[in-house]
């Protein structure tokens, strides 16, 4: 099987790494070009493992299908990498064109599936492959796998089960490929149930606004928590005085408030009470003047969060 790889992420390094150790030829990996420090990157792996590298951006162009019937490729797969594949490249591989979607589809289409998935309180979550068409993640369904997300679920860890949960996909998509590309599934996606979440995209343009709700507020802390890696949708950011402060972890007392949205009050250790719009939250960890700090060390009883700016 000829198999061309359009990566990014981590996602993107373990598919590399699983084609490279099957039977399957890789004939090339278009990927942005390695950064320096940070880790492993899908242009640095596969500079090890001498695999061909192109640069991601060439899926826009139309005369990458050429390449794509010169090498006989029969498979092109597209793994967290977020250019826009030009139409007659996703029809030139022999069998189709595949993408590692980070959500259910229809529901979740579109980027950070993980994040608002978490902020929308979804207690399962799933990740897809799907076929290519010319509509971003509006294909047809290969192969979906669901999962659960738990309250100390972060963006982070979604975005990890997702990885680990979609890699046994991309195994199942390629052995049925060998073995009978008439069985890949074609399952349609209900278009009215579909919402598409756009770059940039944030809730409350990631400001803590206090008079929402406790769950809200907690899920969005958990939303756009990817530490150590920095998050997609920021650190969300509150407000104390003229200081602009960002909420790093957060959780939920289910105590009811009636004290002013964002008034604090002492709380063991080094968390601090909050008041929202219907319950105390503690906040344990916060960012001031750039530095990841307990809440405790700059926040007290009395003071008032206001909304991030």
């Amino acid at each position: 099987m000829n198999v061309l790889l359009v990566a990014e992420e981590s996602a993107g390094v373990q598919v590399l790494r699983g084609l490279k150790r099957s039977s399957h030829r890789i004939v090339t990996v278009l990927t942005q070009p390695p950064t320096r420090g940070g880790g492993a990157t899908v242009a640095s792996v596969a500079r090890t493992l001498d695999v061909p590298v192109l640069p991601s951006a060439a899926v826009r162009d139309p005369e990458l299908a050429g390449f794509i019937a010169h090498h006989r490729v029969d498979v092109l797969l597209n793994v967290h990498s977020l250019f826009l594949v030009n139409p007659e490249v996703v029809g030139a591989p022999r069998i189709g064109s595949f993408n590692l979607h980070p959500g259910p589809l229809p529901e979740y289409a579109g980027l950070n599936a993980p994040s608002w998935a978490i902020y929308h309180g979804e207690r399962s979550h799933a990740v897809t492959v799907h076929w290519m068409d010319p509509e971003i993640d509006a294909g047809q369904i290969a192969y979906e796998a669901p999962f659960d997300i738990s309250e100390d679920d972060t963006g982070l860890s979604v975005s990890a089960k997702c990885v680990r949960h979609g890699l046994p996909l991309v195994e199942r998509l390629l052995e049925v490929a060998i073995a009978d590309p008439a069985a890949i599934p074609r399952l349609p996606q209900d278009i009215s149930r579909r919402q598409y979440f756009r770059r940039g995209e944030i809730p409350d343009g990631g400001r803590i606004v206090w008079s929402r709700s406790a769950r809200r507020l907690v899920d969005l802390v958990r939303a756009c928590d990817y530490f150590p890696f920095p998050s997609p949708w920021r650190e969300p950011l509150a407000r104390l005085g003229e200081r602009e402060l960002a909420v790093l972890k957060a959780s939920r007392t289910r105590k009811p408030s009636d004290a002013r949205p964002g008034t604090v009050r002492r709380a063991e250790g080094d968390a601090v009470a909050v008041a929202t719009g219907d319950e105390w939250i503690l906040v344990h960890r916060v960012r001031l003047n750039g530095r990841p700090v307990p809440a405790a060390e700059v926040l007290d009883p009395g003071d008032r969060l206001a909304d991030g700016a």
